[in-house]
This record gives C-alpha cells, structure tokens and sequence, in this order.
C-alpha cells in the first residue's frame, strides 16, 4: 500500500509526525511525505525534531499571499505528484486550507482520502474561519474519518457523512508524549534546552502566550495586547510570547509590548522548545487549537482567546476556558487563576479529555484493515451526556 500523508504547517506537521513514523515501520507500506513549504522555518523544526523528511517539497509559500492563491498553488503543483506516484491513500489533517486543497485534489483522482482529525464543529462557518468550512468539506469527500473524540464522531452522525468513522483519540497526545519523554529521558537535553529560553525569574510565574488565529487580527490582537500589557505590572507574573511570523500578529505586538519590562517577546519555538516551555508555565493564554488539547496532559489551565471552540471537551472537563479577546475579560481571567489557588488547582487535576497516547497506534491499525479498540475514557462519556 502506498500513502502519501500531505501537511504544511506547523500544527499539522506536529501531529502528522508520530503518525507517519509509524507508518514507516509498517510492513507493506510505501510512506510518503509531502509538504507545502509554508512558513519554512517552522515547518523544519518540526521535522528536525521528529527526524522525519519530505520525499516532495511543492514550495508555494509567495510574498502576501491570500488563501486563493495558496489554494491554486497547491492544486497545480501536488496533481503533478499524484499523477506520478499513483498512491492508495492520500492522509491529510485537520483544517487548514492546504488539508481541504489537497483532500480535494485527491478526491478528484478518485483516490481514497482519510482524514485525521476529522469531526471537529463550532456550527459557525465565521469561527474559527475559514476552518470551519475546511474542515467541513473535507469530511465529506473522505472515507475515512479519524475523529479525536466522541464528540467530534458525534457531529458527524448528525450530518449523515458516508466515510467510515473511527474514535482514535489526538495524535498530538502521542506527539506530547514523545517529546516529554524524551526531555525527562536526557537531563542534559533539557538543560540545553532552558539555557536557549529566556532567563527567567524564579519568583514569578510565567504566562505563556500565543497568538495567531485570523479572526484575532486588527482589533483583536489590540485588546490581547493591551490586556497583557496590564498584567505585565504584576510582580508575581513573567510574560513570554512567542511571536508568530504574520505580519498581522508581528505588527502590533511589538508596537505595544517591545519595551515592557516583564514581557519576552521571542522568536517561534521548535516543539521541543516549545513544550519545555509549557511545562514552566503557570497559565497557558491562546487562541490555539493545539495547545487546548496539549496542556491539560501537562497539567496546566487554558484560558483561550476565542468565542467559540470547535474543541468543546476541555471546557466541559473544566481544563479550558473561553475568555475571548476582550482586555477586560483576559485580564480578570488570568488573575482569578493566579489569586484564587483554589480554583488554578482543581482545574490542574482534571484528566485529559484527548487522548492516552495511542492515537497513532489506533489510526495505522485502521489504515491497515485491522482491529482496534476505540478511544473513549469516562470523561468522554460525561460530556456525551451533557450535550444529548
């Protein structure tokens, strides 16, 4: 069987590296990598990291480009490879535009799409734009759908989808793993590592910031910065901010925050860095998807800055909150949580709700025809109950 797994982000090549690895180890299957070349940079330190490269580079990435010619680029330059290679299976992740573009590529070759990360919903096309209809479409033209949760299966059913729907948990859980692993696993790797991040005071707690979503862009960004340039006066708080590589996020955040004594505004990390970096936090603000599913297993609160989630289980289970970017509402959230310990410590005790580290294991199993055991912990079940 001949895969080809196409990614293009950073997220996406996060969560896609446990997976293809594993695929590379599977007896009869030729796995491929294709990439998009977007955000270069970022996208290499995920593959240094996970030690994996691309058999195909489409290099699209343009000078302000919008998502129509990012879309075109990726359709006139991957139906060439599809042409060539003839693969089984095209696997794609998630919801951005390169997923849908490519998913549909496939789908016009009548080539089988699975798509990892399948299910996830707001009901609102405008949020998180344009994932929503990205993911949407893509959902439809696969036949197979790897859903992270019960709940992601569930607006599925509800939508009538023809693909095979199978419950596996979030590769990011088993890419999370790998990494804590490895940095508890070597004291000197780790020491490497915090000696790379900034110096820190010990006596203050950390909030770690990140921003990028385009709905957030203009006055949205103004508010977050406004709000964390408030709570930078704190003397128990050190903001670090790793600041995206969009124009739109770049702009204002160094306008507002460059000169602020307790705010780090630093370079995008590679994941290693980056998880590291979660582990010493106190408080995680964002608005990533991601990271609302990464930092529950690091025991650490999400306080999110969205109106709406398409990951609804952490706010059930209590581990994420929506507090939108209001300055108003970002500011009290993060004091509740750094005043109120009661509160920051029965949100740190709550399990998990997105996966056990297996993910991976579930999704090759099913690629490969065989048997497994669906992901569904009683969290799962709890929240089934709160939203019939």
């Amino acid at each position: 069987m001949k895969i080809l797994s196409i990614f293009g982000t950073r997220p996406e090549a996060i969560k896609m590296a446990p997976l293809v690895k594993m695929l590379a180890l599977e007896n009869g299957v030729e796995s491929l990598i294709c990439v998009t070349g977007q955000h270069r940079s970022m996208l290499q330190q995920v593959m240094d990291v996970f030690n994996i490269q691309a058999d195909y580079d489409l290099d699209i990435m343009a000078p302000n480009q919008t998502l129509n010619s990012i879309g075109s680029r990726i359709f006139s330059s991957l139906d060439p490879i599809l042409e060539q290679i003839k693969p089984d299976r095209v696997l794609v992740h998630g919801d951005t535009t390169t997923a849908a573009i490519a998913g549909l590529a496939a789908f016009h070759r009548r080539i089988p799409v699975a798509h990892v990360e399948a299910g996830l919903r707001t009901g609102d096309l405008s949020q998180p734009w344009p994932e929503e209809m990205n993911r949407r479409v893509l959902d439809v033209i696969s036949d197979l759908l790897l859903v992270p949760t019960i709940g992601a299966s569930h607006w599925l059913k509800k939508e009538n989808l023809n693909g095979r729907v199978v419950i596996t948990g979030n590769t990011v859980i088993d890419a999370l793993e790998m990494t804590t692993n490895r940095l508890n696993d070597e004291p000197l790797l780790k020491a490497r590592v915090d000696a790379a991040l900034p110096q820190l005071d010990p006596d203050r707690k950390l909030l770690l910031v990140t921003g990028h979503r385009r709905e957030n862009f203009g006055d949205g960004f103004l508010s977050i910065c406004n709000a964390l340039a408030a709570l930078s006066c704190r003397g128990d708080m050190e903001i670090v901010y790793p600041v995206h590589l969009n124009p739109n996020v770049q702009e204002p955040v160094n306008k507002l925050l460059s000169r602020l004594k307790n705010v780090h505004l630093i370079a995008p990390l590679d994941y290693l860095s980056f998880v590291r970096l979660m582990q010493r936090a106190y408080v995680i603000l964002t608005d990533s998807g991601g990271v609302q599913e990464e930092a529950p297993s690091l025991g650490k609160p999400v306080l999110v800055m969205r109106d709406v989630t398409e990951r609804p289980e952490a706010v059930a289970a209590g581990t994420v909150q929506l507090v939108g970017t209001s300055t108003d509402n970002i500011i009290a959230s993060v004091v509740q949580l750094y005043d109120r310990r009661a509160d920051y410590l029965r949100i740190t005790q709550v399990k998990n709700p997105y996966g056990d580290g297996l993910a991976c294991e579930r999704i090759v199993a099913t690629l490969m025809g065989r048997e497994t055991e669906e992901f569904l912990p009683h969290a799962e079940k709890n929240f089934m109950e709160q939203v019939a």
